[in-house]
């Protein structure tokens, strides 16, 4: 875990007292500075310890740990959602009860109101009792109000931040999996699955948190509803719940169809991803042989088969904001229907209660509910991949323990490996050595011995069949493809360790980089890795081993150093760096230069992963060998799999420490370019061809008309009935004040035109919310097949300027935002928007109920 820097400041809610925490007050500072200026990044607090990736990983870590030693002492498979819940589930339990309480206060609103509009209706100016009452229910109302206000946002903050801490910690499970994973099970993943995880994957687990308490109290709160609802107009509140119940039983259908659409996007995500990873990957080969239509086309087929799923997921989502909008439209009609046919009277106190009451449903059962169970599924498919992920093997740890004599060694007994069980010919066979400290083993064979293999069997990468491998001490290990990361040549070569001047010398002397670093602008402070000044093969291959001599190892692996230099430098670093500066070393060399052969302590002779020889250089040639014949390179043997698999471009120099010291080290300093980012507001434009990019102009405009059409029905459907609440009770006060005949309203005519009204914003609003998912998803996929032949476009140099993660990141991240998360905010943009609007409307509704009272 990185150190807080000095400069970053402390977060005042670590200071914030009982009421700055409750109302939100410490981030008053925040938006003071927002408001003067931008907000740049020093302007941000530091994450509070509790929300430190390092802390939640191994909480997360450790319950998950447990599951694994469960399972297999009970022969069961391990279940990663039991460890989240064991390590989440007390403090998520709290806010649960907590949003109990503030769907409680909603319940009881609509009492109170009703009590207050019964006072005025009954109103005795003689009588001080419900004067006291009608205050008593007023305070009641306020208190409700506020209580609910601050508990919605309290609760879903503290949601959304176990919802975020659960994000944080999984990545940091992913993470740490993904350096630890065998070389077999790299062949099972890809780098595409792997971004996928971490882009889209975790971030189910934010939306989750937010709804998965409205999963037991929109039921509840629905049985309270119902139970208020018979109390105030009795049998006719049962047929507008029966709505909400078949609702209900549909979106929980709905949900088996999330997961399955879910589990087959992100499978065609993963394909997409990975394809377009090994394209900016090989992306001079794609250039120099003018493939990038063939490529665009690959990719484009894959994003067609994926938008497909997400297209069908969108109208389920559309579906679900569909009946938010109008079933309680439905329930309130349905409800009065089956009230006016059973002829019963009403009041417009009563009317007030059913109305507000069934509102009060409106966002915990037809919103938060249906989200829940949209999200819950999605995230179980969520969870089950990354399950299978944390379940793929792992490197073994070597043994941490030195011998009793406390000196280092590397024994391999009657070894034999296989990367590929299936086969039946091993990699490794019968393989036998001991190298001890101040000995240099070297091994050669020609191509396809078993030479890689080997020193990943010393690794612990490629697991035994049989014999066994005994390391004790620290291992540094240079693979044959040199490896630099994003930073200057000195943050490469210390990876991490303090830098200490005379050993950095003399590494840098050993390794033949005086020269080298002369030559560069900066010196060791020069940038290199991605779009950093480049290196030739040879310059990483000796910045590698440089890293691997700075690190002070017991045990060094070097697998064919020599082969991206030229002879000269090749005798300076074994020279210098083998023979001088590792000479008290236990060091394992793969060589293909036998002029070597008469420094190394020990020869091992390879072929078809079997020793042929094995001994002194002198012994050797006492015996006859022909080390002309056995180091020819022989082209038509084929490679082993760990040569043709996706290890080879995932080799990197690491380090084992089998030690349990703990040792001073640096951070390890990763610079990338920075990117460019634009500010300001977001302009017309902008807008206009998002929306243009997923329809034609005139699709626009019908979306236009269908939300406001869809808004209007739904203000007319409330006037239409308190218009006629209205007239009907104002019939009846009159009637029966003079003693007259009762005059009956058309109630075919009223009763028309409710149910015009109700199956108008049924039709309206599902259509806008098909249709707005239609038109954004279609954005999303023609934006993202603009930026896939603009990038392909692009020349070499923009490749070499912006990192393949940033690149990659557009295509997994950005484009997923545009598939899932922008149509909902939209959505809500428009609801917000209209409710805004309505506003005025809802207080002439409620002042038409106080007069009609």
């Amino acid at each position: 875990m990185l150190p807080v820097s000095a400069d970053v400041k402390t977060s005042p809610v670590q200071k914030a007292n009982f009421c700055s925490r409750l109302f939100v007050w410490w981030l008053n500072p925040l938006f003071k500075i927002g408001h003067k200026r931008k907000l740049e990044p020093d302007d941000m607090y530091s994450v509070l310890p509790e929300d430190r990736s390092q802390g939640l990983g191994e909480e997360l870590q450790g319950h998950w740990d447990q599951e694994m030693k469960r399972s297999q002492k009970d022969s069961h498979e391990p279940s990663l959602m039991k460890a989240i819940v064991k390590c989440y589930w007390k403090s998520y339990l709290i806010w649960g009860m907590f949003t109990f309480l503030e769907e409680g206060t909603k319940v009881v609103q609509p009492i109170f109101l009703g009590k207050m509009v019964s006072y005025i209706e009954n109103y005795n100016p003689t009588d001080s009792a419900a004067l006291h009452e009608a205050y008593a229910y007023a305070a009641g109302l306020s208190t409700s109000v506020l209580v609910w206000a601050v508990l919605h946002h309290l609760c879903f903050y503290n949601m959304q931040r176990v919802g975020m801490r659960l994000r944080v910690a999984v990545c940091h499970m992913i993470y740490r999996k993904a350096l630890r994973l065998s070389s077999s099970a790299m062949g099972k993943t890809t780098t595409g699955q792997i971004v996928n995880l971490l882009s889209n994957d975790v971030n189910r687990f934010d939306q989750v948190m937010m709804f998965l308490h409205y999963l037991w109290v929109g039921p509840l709160q629905a049985v309270a509803v119902t139970a208020l609802l018979w109390m105030e107009i009795g049998m006719p509140c049962l047929a507008g719940m029966a709505v909400l119940i078949i609702l209900l039983l549909l979106q929980s259908c709905f949900g088996k169809l999330f997961s399955s659409l879910r589990s087959k996007t992100a499978a065609l995500t993963d394909d997409r991803i990975s394809t377009m990873s090994e394209v900016i990957s090989g992306i001079k080969t794609i250039k120099m042989n003018a493939w990038e239509k063939s490529f665009i086309d690959v990719i484009s087929r894959l994003r067609r088969k994926e938008i497909s799923k997400i297209l069908k997921s969108s109208y389920l989502r559309g579906m679900n904001l569909a009946s938010f909008f109008a079933v309680s439209k439905i329930m309130i009609f349905v409800t009065f229907i089956t009230n006016d046919l059973l002829d019963n009277l009403i009041t417009a106190s009563q009317v007030f209660v059913v109305v507000t009451l069934f509102e009060a449903l409106r966002f915990s059962s037809t919103l938060y509910f249906p989200m829940a169970v949209e999200k819950v599924s999605e995230a179980i498919v969520s969870i089950r991949r990354i399950e299978n992920f944390l379940l793929l093997d792992e490197t073994p740890q070597l043994n941490p323990q030195l011998p009793s004599d406390g000196e280092t060694i590397v024994d391999m007994n009657d070894f034999t490996a296989s990367w590929d069980k299936k086969s039946g010919t091993p990699t490794l066979q019968d393989l036998f050595f001991t190298a001890r400290p101040g000995e240099l083993l070297a091994v050669v064979g020609p191509v396809g011995a078993g030479k890689s293999s080997l020193l990943r069997a010393v690794l612990g990468e490629l697991p035994p069949s049989q014999g066994q491998v005994s390391v004790h001490g620290r291992i540094a290990y240079v693979s044959q493809q040199p490896w630099v990361f994003s930073g200057t040549v000195r943050s490469n070569i210390l990876f991490g360790k303090k830098y200490e001047k005379d050993r950095y010398e003399e590494v840098i002397k050993a390794c033949a980089l005086g020269e080298d670093l002369w030559f560069l602008e900066d010196g060791d402070q020069t940038l290199i890795g991605d779009r950093g000044t480049r290196l030739s093969e040879g310059q990483k291959a000796r910045v590698s081993l440089a890293r691997a001599m700075y690190q002070d190892a017991d045990i060094y692996l070097l697998d064919d150093p020599f082969s991206a230099v030229d002879a000269g430098v090749s005798r300076h670093l074994f020279e210098q760096c083998i023979c001088q500066a590792l000479r008290e070393k236990i060091t394992i060399l793969v060589t293909h230069q036998w002029q070597y052969l008469k420094a190394a302590s020990w020869i091992l002779i390879l072929k078809g992963g079997k020793i042929v020889e094995y001994g002194t250089y002198i012994g050797l040639l006492k015996s006859g060998v022909d080390f002309d014949f056995l180091l020819k390179r022989n082209e038509e043997e084929p490679s082993p799999d760990l040569e043709s698999s996706t290890l080879k471009n995932q080799s990197r120099p690491l380090m084992r420490s089998a030690a349990s010291e703990l040792q001073d080290t640096e951070n390890i300093e990763v610079t990338l370019p920075l990117e460019d980012r634009l500010e300001g507001t977001v302009g017309i434009k902008t807008y206009n061809d998002y929306f243009t990019a997923g329809a034609q102009c005139f699709i626009i405009i019908f979306l236009i008309l269908v939300n406001i059409a869809a808004q209007v029905a739904y203000a007319l459907q409330d006037w239409w009935l308190a218009y006629w609440a209205n007239l009907q009770s104002a019939l009846y006060f009159e009637v029966y004040g003079k003693g007259e005949t009762i005059v009956m309203l058309d109630l075919n005519w009223y009763l028309g035109a409710y149910s015009g009204l109700t199956f108008s914003t049924i039709l309206f609003g599902i259509t806008r919310s098909l249709l707005i998912f239609y038109v954004l998803v279609n954005a999303s996929q023609t934006l993202h097949n603009k930026i896939l032949w603009s990038i392909l476009r692009a020349p070499v140099l923009f490749f070499y300027r912006n990192p393949k993660g940033r690149i990659l990141n557009r295509f997994s991240k950005d484009i997923g935002h545009m598939d899932d998360s922008l149509p909902l905010i939209f959505q809500d943009f428009i609801q917000v928007m209209y409710q805004s609007c309505q506003s005025s409307h809802r207080e002439e509704q409620n002042a038409c109920f106080s007069r009609l009272s």
